[in-house]
Parts: structure tokens; sequence; C-alpha cells
């Protein structure tokens, strides 16, 4: 028993490292410092901190009236590994589904009626020249035009290229405008003549580097491996996966994993995080105060900023006006998705693809139509089908000014010219994410590297999501669970270890 003169000496405590922002990527990063504490057998206190009510960020899965909606993301690539590597170690494999093969196929439109995207083609690069050759996208010029691509010389500069640029270059505008840019503007909602080819399609610089013509490289590409590009139209939907239940399969159970041993807090808001003590170049901070908006505190060893780039900057522009500032660069734009359920009786096409893509040039008002219960089976009823249309982006942010409604009759309206879908559907809904799609406009790299230098200054700071080297699932995956290894690394670098530890007793 203490005496009352004593004071008790200072308990030994584990780091803490906190999560700012409960999307796939702060739970990827969460769950990923549970995994190192358990494989190490070293102790940290994980805290996850999410304004909203729910976890998953875009993610959503919702069952209506037999149908199964994807509110977000409804599949992911698997060519990157960290998607299905996590599915993996969190017992989701078997629930892995691939798109379905009758249907791995695009549509684009063009003068107003679908066409099937060239069979054999990835994205720009024809691997197969029949079906480029036969298809009505192109006209006799555009294709002669193409077929000139063999001879266009490579590009010397390495400077950064807007994807416009260089596929006017290298294809044709035809080409750019017909087929690249509604494929690209699906992905990453964006103006062509500002994305930056080397941020996210850099796989064509440097096929253009080592071969001269894409064209050969492509044709190349499918001598040496046939089974990659055999199911290639437009986009490479042999290498997509979802999961059986849904997409909200995976929040869910990285959220499961992290509550075993972490904290979760859901509906509260961060409004500042700042360092606990003085900080300089030389000596930078070991701790931080994370304020939330009803006034209570939450001390960290180490911080993930996994939220938006310019709310991260909100969050330190007070202490790290240098950083807030290069945050801010990083442009975003707005989407909505408009979700409804059909019976296949009320539409004239067969929709037999897994989606639609809309060229800029078509004046119309969507980006792209997923077919969603073509792709992936057990989406819809007997009989009906799940269609998700993509609206606003970087091309038409005019469209998101209008109320859900008018979206939702905007959208059914297109939707009856363009595929001949008449009568109510069954079940709608409009999904809208604000300022959620960086825009990686030329130079996003020389940004990203100026973000990094400034925040190397602070070692238990990350900046983790879709704003810096990726946009889709499991790009922030894996930025979500790099942050994780650096904050885990720099907490047990053993100068915080040891001042824990307190006075000997």
């Amino acid at each position: 028993m203490t005496a009352p003169s004593e004071t008790p000496a200072p308990t030994s405590r584990p780091p803490r490292i906190a999560v700012v922002g409960g999307g796939i990527t702060g739970l990827a990063a969460a769950h990923r410092i549970v995994e190192l504490a358990t494989e190490s057998n070293r102790p940290v206190e994980v805290t996850l901190i999410e304004a909203s009510q729910r976890l998953g960020g875009v993610f959503g899965t919702r069952r209506i009236g037999g149908y199964t909606i994807e509110t977000g993301a409804d599949s992911f690539i698997t060519d990157k590994p960290w998607a299905v590597d996590l599915c993996r170690r969190l017992g989701l494999e078997s629930s892995l589904i691939g798109v379905d093969p009758e249907y791995r196929r695009a549509l684009i439109l063009y003068r107003g009626r679908p066409v099937p995207a060239p069979e054999g083609l990835n994205l720009m690069a024809p691997s197969r020249l029949g079906p480029i050759l036969r298809t009505p996208l192109l006209s006799p010029l555009g294709k002669a035009r193409l077929g000139l691509e063999w001879l266009v010389p490579r590009r010397r500069s390495r400077e950064d290229e807007s994807l416009a640029s260089f596929v006017r270059r290298r294809l044709g505008r035809q080409m750019l405008d017909r087929i690249v840019q509604p494929m690209i503007g699906g992905i990453y909602t964006a103006d062509p003549e500002k994305l930056s080819l080397s941020a996210t399609l850099p796989r064509f610089v440097e096929m253009e580097r080592e071969h001269g013509s894409l064209t050969r490289a492509a044709l190349r590409n499918r001598r040496s491996r046939p089974s990659q590009t055999e199911d290639a139209s437009g986009a490479r939907y042999g290498m997509f996966a979802s999961l059986a239940e849904g997409m909200s399969q995976l929040p869910g159970a990285l959220a499961e994993r992290i509550r075993s041993t972490g904290e979760i807090r859901l509906g509260h808001a961060v409004t500042t995080v700042e360092p606990a003590e003085r900080v300089s170049d030389r000596s930078p901070s070991k701790s931080f105060r994370i304020r939330l908006a009803d006034d209570s505190q939450v001390a960290a060893d180490a911080v993930i900023f996994a939220v938006p780039a310019y709310r991260a900057a909100d969050l330190i522009d007070a202490w790290e006006g240098q950083l807030a500032e290069a945050l801010r660069e990083i442009e975003y734009a707005s989407s909505a998705i408009v979700v409804t359920g059909h019976r296949l009786a009320d539409i004239g096409h067969p929709l037999d693809a897994a989606g639609l893509v809309v060229p800029y040039i078509e004046g119309r008002s969507l980006l792209a139509v997923s077919f969603l219960s073509r792709k992936f089976a057990g989406r819809a009823p007997e009989g009906c089908v799940v269609l998700r249309t993509f609206v606003g982006g970087a091309m038409h942010p005019e469209v998101l000014e209008r109320s859900d409604d008018e979206l939702t009759s905007l959208v059914l309206s297109e939707l009856g010219e363009i595929l001949g879908v008449t009568g109510r559907p069954d079940v709608s809904t409009v999904v809208r994410y604000h300022r959620a799609m960086p825009q990686y406009h030329v130079g996003h790299q020389a940004r990203v590297a100026a973000i990094d230098r400034i925040a190397s200054r602070h070692p238990r700071l990350a900046l983790a999501g879709n704003a810096y080297h990726g946009v889709g699932l499991p790009d922030c995956i894996h930025s979500g669970q790099s942050a994780a290894v650096r904050m885990w690394e720099a907490v047990h670098n053993g100068d915080l270890t040891e001042a824990m530890r307190g006075p000997a007793p």
C-alpha cells in the first residue's frame, strides 16, 4: 500500500497513433497498425476518428426491394495487389467475384447510339488491328491517322504532358474525342486537357519511350501475354473484382478487426491537429493534440491524415502554413451517382456489356453508366437490372446545381433516349460526392514531391489517400498501409518508448 505522502510512479503506456478519417484509406491504415502490433507483439493504441456516423467513406451497399445497390465503388482492379491481399488477410478471399465473362466489354456512345468499344483496345493502345479498322467510332480519316502512329517519333522531353496532348500527338484527334476521353473520363472525371499523363497512366509514357509506338508495344505485349489482353474491350474487365455481399463487406471487416484492439470514434469532427510542444526544424514534435468539435481532445504520438488534401490543410494551417498551402494546390472535382433499378422489360437495349461511357462531344449530361447487375450476378431480382449513372465531374460541373429530383429526371430522360428506358424505376437514389475526386493536373507529381519534402519535417505526421499516388481502391489501401508502417516505425524508434517508461520504482 502506498503511503499518503508518496506520489505513485508513472505507469508506462504504449504509444498512440491516431488516424483522422474513416474512409477506406483510414481503415486500411488503422488495420495495418493493429496487424503490426500483433505480428511484433509490441503494444500500441490505435484511435480512428471519423466525423460522420458511418465508416467507409464513398463505400455504401444498400439492399432495397431485392436490389443490391452500390453507392460508391462497385469493384476494384486486381493487377495492383493491395486490395486482393487485404481481402485475403481479412478472410474475404472466398467472397471475391469477377465480372461476368458474358459482359466483359464496354459500350461507347456514338451519334446517340451505343457502339461496342473495339476488342483488344487497352484504353488507347490497340493490340488487335482488325477491330479498330472495323469500328464505326472512327472515320476512314481517323483510322488513317491512327495508322500513322507507327511513324510518329517518340517524345524526347521528360516534362509532364497532358493526356489530351499525348493522344492528339500520337493517335489523332478522333481517338481522343471518340474513345480515349470518354474512357478516361469514366475513371478520373477529369478534363483531359489538364490531366497529367505521367501521374495517371505512366505505362503509356514508358511504352512510347521503350517502343516508340503504342501500337507496336501493344501488339508485342499481346504476343507475349495473350491471356491479359484477350478480354480487353476498352476497360480490362477481366481484371476487376467485387465482393459477393457487396463492397461494404470490406470496410465492415476492417472495422471489426480494428475494434478488437483499437478505438473507433464516430461522429467526432476534428477541428485542428497541433503539436503538443514547441517545434523547430531541428526538433520536430513527438506528440500532438487533436481538438474535436465538442471541445474534447485526443493526445497522440503520431497522426495519419486520411482525409482530402484540402481538409488536411485546414487542420494544420495554424502552425504549418507552408504545407497547408502546398496541399491546397491539389484541385478536386465533384460528382454524383444516380442509382436506379428497372425491369428489363422496360429497357429497349439488351445491355450486353458491363457499361457505357459517353464522349463529351456527344453533348450529353452523363459521364458513364455502369450496368451493375450485368457485371456481378445477384445484384438485382430476376428479370431486373441496376444502373449506376455518373454525372458531374470536371467536364459537367453545372449539372450538380440541380436538385436530386431534377438529377433523377435528367438521368431517366437521357437513359430513355440512349438505352430505351421507359416507365418508372423500381428504386432510385442520388448520392453526391462533393470535392471527392482529386484532379491529377499536369505537374501533379512535382506538387506531390514538394508536399512530401515539406511533410518530411514532421516524421510523426503522415498524409494518405487518393490525392497523392493513385485514385483507385488498391492505391488508397496501399497509401494507408504505407502511412501506418511509417508511423509505426516513428513511434517505435526507441526515444518515445524509453520516455514513456517513467522513473524506476
